[in-house]
């Protein structure tokens, strides 16, 4: 009799924040179904924190039921912020101390990586063409924005090596909600800055109501600017690279490398501007929106975080807008 299939690989969950958006979902489901094509020696299933259905939970039951006995857990997140740091932890602790004897390894975020600056850089010279010089392009780099000002800071990062990166004449952050500048308000400021050309490109992984948001931005500024050019770069999504970033996060969390950041935690920090968050408990806030919104409408026993955090206790002193996901 073959060994199941918990014996031979782990199995893979992956763990997405949910939208409203019926986009957004299918766009997270194709994803899932990358990753599964790319890992077909494992079982793969997915799942939502907020909105989307099915729930992260369901998910793990599907591969409870076949047999897994190791899962691990990878963010659908771009960057550590409020839910891969209280959120997620909170459901795969949850969830491990209901399940005994299921061992359970929470991934790190996708972070700054190689693999994912070069699907971004891709990206932006698909909006680019000969008809401008690039010293005389702006790039527009919008994240999602939360109140965790590391997470924040990575976008700037993101930002600045795409600028230099591309050898663009000039590069500015904004963000699509809770942190600023918005998007509205960049664009005020970058249009009167004497470039030819701007390129609004979106650093999330999938559409949804804030990257429709980002756009309809950039389309008024375009009508209020004739004399501007402004460009709308696409979003990650599956591109190859970012299912490569993915994989090397399951792979690290298996090795017991993959490792979070820690240095800027603000709940292991003193920050500025947030130093009241320093030794906060940490718990899930999502569990109110499971499942709601959609067309279908603990202890640590047993789980091991690659992502370095389950020294915390997981807290909800994070901002965001429901409805989208966390990109």
């Amino acid at each position: 009799m073959p060994d199941s299939p918990s014996q031979e690989r782990p199995a893979i969950m992956i763990c997405g924040h949910g939208s409203r958006d019926k986009g957004a979902v299918e766009e997270f489901n194709q994803l899932a179904v990358r990753i599964s094509e790319r890992l077909p020696d494992h079982k793969v299933e997915s799942g939502f924190l907020e909105f989307a259905t099915p729930v992260i939970r369901d998910g793990l039951d599907k591969l409870r039921a076949v047999g897994a006995e190791k899962i691990v857990c990878l963010p659908g997140m771009l960057f550590a912020a409020g839910h891969v740091k209280n959120d997620l932890p909170s459901e795969v602790n949850t969830y491990a101390a209901g399940h005994e004897g299921l061992e359970m390894i929470l991934a790190a975020d996708l972070g700054i990586d190689a693999r994912l600056l070069d699907a971004a850089k891709q990206r932006v010279e698909e909006a680019l063409d000969d008809t401008v010089a690039r010293e005389d392009t702006l790039l527009l780099v919008v994240g999602r924005g939360t109140n965790d000002s590391d997470a924040n800071s990575n976008v700037a990062k993101v930002t600045r090596m795409l600028w230099e990166g591309l050898g663009l004449g000039w590069a500015e952050t904004a963000y699509s909600g809770v942190a600023y500048p918005l998007v509205d308000q960049a664009l005020v400021r970058v249009t009167r800055m004497g470039f030819k050309r701007i390129v609004v490109f979106p650093y999330f992984l999938f559409s949804g109501i804030l990257v429709t948001r980002i756009y309809n931005w950039a389309d008024e500024a375009g009508a209020a600017h004739p004399d501007v050019e402004i460009v709308k770069a696409s979003y990650l999504n599956d591109h190859p690279k970012v299912i490569d970033a993915f994989i090397a996060r399951m792979e690290e969390a298996l090795n017991g490398e993959g490792n979070m950041n820690c240095q800027l935690c603000k709940y292991r920090e003193q920050i500025i501007g947030h130093e009241h968050d320093l030794g906060a408990p940490q718990v899930g806030h999502h569990h109110h929106v499971q499942g709601v919104g959609t067309e279908d409408n603990p202890e640590d026993r047993g789980v091991h975080h690659g992502h370095g955090h389950h020294h915390h206790h997981h807290g909800h002193h994070h901002g965001h807008h429901h409805g989208d996901a966390e990109g």
